[in-house]
């Protein structure tokens, strides 16, 4: 018997606190008192399990076993991005139904992490002999720039070697670089377009957005004739402000944002077929111009890839503008082989040609680990040791904790292929057995870094 089997006795106890955490709108920015209740709940259920653990900042927590040899690492997090709209079930619960698992957070990173900590129990509680200092740490900022990280590393080490489950199988030893940038103009001059707002979120795709127009008949018919023959999703509504249209699309992770089907920049490229840009503003022109509804970065002049990551992206992820405020966020991942400082030069030199100025809100560099590291040789085991297969080495476009680990550390896990979790969409969930799947395959690589020799 692997050792990994035994998490399978705590399931349902596993999945009634699955259903609490769930419960919690743990929003960083928006709800950090729901946040800190996480980060609380994930203390309070360790003391219960007798394990040893420390509030380290207002974002962070870690729970341990074991003392000496190398310091070994499993990082998660409990916030999430906000629900969006389009849900089946109720977004903050746990749902069961047809064998999977619903509910915002299931599947990233609540489920994870809760894992994460039922491992340490399993650990302990099955009397294994560590040679290492085992560490599950969690954070409640990694949707919103991994500040948590930040501030948990100022304090603490880094571990020897970690993993993230907060992506795919087999094992991901190449992270793309991430660009958050804000673009906004001065002043806001729009003459006809008194309101624009998509997006919750700058690493989701917004599946909503709307705009508010003062607009004439004929501007009125020449809409709905371009909305006739575009590919969005557009409802016309008049209201005593002016005409009031709201477009619906598809939410997805930025870092797949071709996976989606962007509202924003759908209502964007209706609105300026009708407008010039002196009636919807400089923003909204740039956009069109600029992004295009693409997500390569083609019009950015940004179009590029590599043969470790695959291709640049970029997302739309909100736009306000209201009264003199005129601004948009994206998200830009980067191939591991490009200079960061290259693609942000590109994208200015294209905003500010239309007087707009660009922030940069947040740059993780890419990551890049050696594919033969020991760290990787005990992951690949854990994960053939329970599934019978080798784990395939892959580049990604999404952002873990793993690029705060120094080089030390991968994303490894907890999604299988084929399995449609909708992250960051309405309804994401996991398929029941793939999550203790993963639950076996992650208490067997904790397992190993827990009991391997110094």
């Amino acid at each position: 018997m692997l050792f990994g089997d035994k998490i399978l006795a705590y399931k349902d106890e596993l999945l009634r606190d699955l259903a609490y955490l769930l419960g919690i709108e743990s929003i960083d920015g928006e709800r950090d008192d729901e946040c800190e209740r996480a980060l609380a709940f994930i203390l309070k259920r360790a003391q219960d399990f007798g394990l040893s653990c420390d509030m380290v900042t207002d974002k962070s927590v870690h729970v341990e076993l074991g003392e000496g040899g190398r310091l070994c690492g499993v990082l998660a997090h409990v916030d999430v991005v906000p629900a969006g709209n389009n849900w089946s079930v109720i977004p903050y619960a746990l749902t069961e139904r047809d064998g999977r698992l619903y509910g915002r957070g299931v599947a990233d990173d609540k489920g994870a992490a809760l894992i994460n900590l039922y491992c340490l129990r399993a650990l302990k509680e099955n009397g294994a002999a560590g040679k290492n200092t085992l560490r599950a740490i969690f954070g409640s900022a990694e949707e919103t720039g991994m500040r948590d990280m930040q501030g948990y590393f100022e304090k603490m080490p880094l571990p020897d070697m970690a993993f993230t489950p907060d992506s795919d199988y087999g094992i991901c030893f190449a992270e793309k670089g991430i660009l958050h940038l804000r673009v906004s103009t001065p002043t806001n001059e729009a003459k006809v377009l008194s309101q624009f707002h998509a997006g919750k979120a700058i690493n989701a795709v917004p599946d909503l957005a709307y705009v508010m127009l003062d607009s004439s008949g004929y501007d009125e018919q020449l809409l709905m004739r371009l909305a006739d023959a575009s590919s969005g999703n557009f409802e016309f509504n008049y209201t005593i402000d002016g005409l009031m249209i709201i477009s619906r699309g598809k939410a997805a992770h930025a870092c797949e944002p071709q996976k989606g089907k962007n509202a924003a920049a759908l209502l964007i490229d209706l609105i300026t077929h009708a407008y010039d840009v002196h009636e919807i503003g400089a923003l909204c022109s740039f956009i069109d111009y600029a992004l295009n509804c693409e997500t390569n970065g083609r019009s950015l002049g940004l179009k590029m890839s590599d043969g470790v990551s695959g291709e640049l992206t970029v997302n739309l992820g909100m736009v306000h503008i209201e009264g003199a405020k005129a601004e948009a966020y994206f998200d830009i991942r980067y191939p591991v082989t490009v200079y960061g400082e290259r693609v942000l030069s590109q994208f200015k030199a294209v905003a500010e040609y239309s007087g707009l100025k660009v922030e940069v809100l947040h740059h993780d560099k890419p990551l890049f680990l050696e594919k033969d590291s020991p760290l990787i040789r005990e992951l690949s085991a854990a994960y053939e040791s329970v599934t019978g297969e080798k784990p395939t080495l892959y580049a990604t476009g999404g952002g873990t904790y793993a690029r705060k680990l120094g080089g030390r550390g991968v994303a490894f896990g907890p999604h299988f292929s084929g399995d449609p979790i909708h992250m960051h969409d309405a309804d994401e969930s996991v398929d029941r057995e793939n999550f203790f799947k993963h639950a076996q395959i992650c208490l067997e690589a904790m397992y190993r870094l827990y009991t391997l020799e110094s």
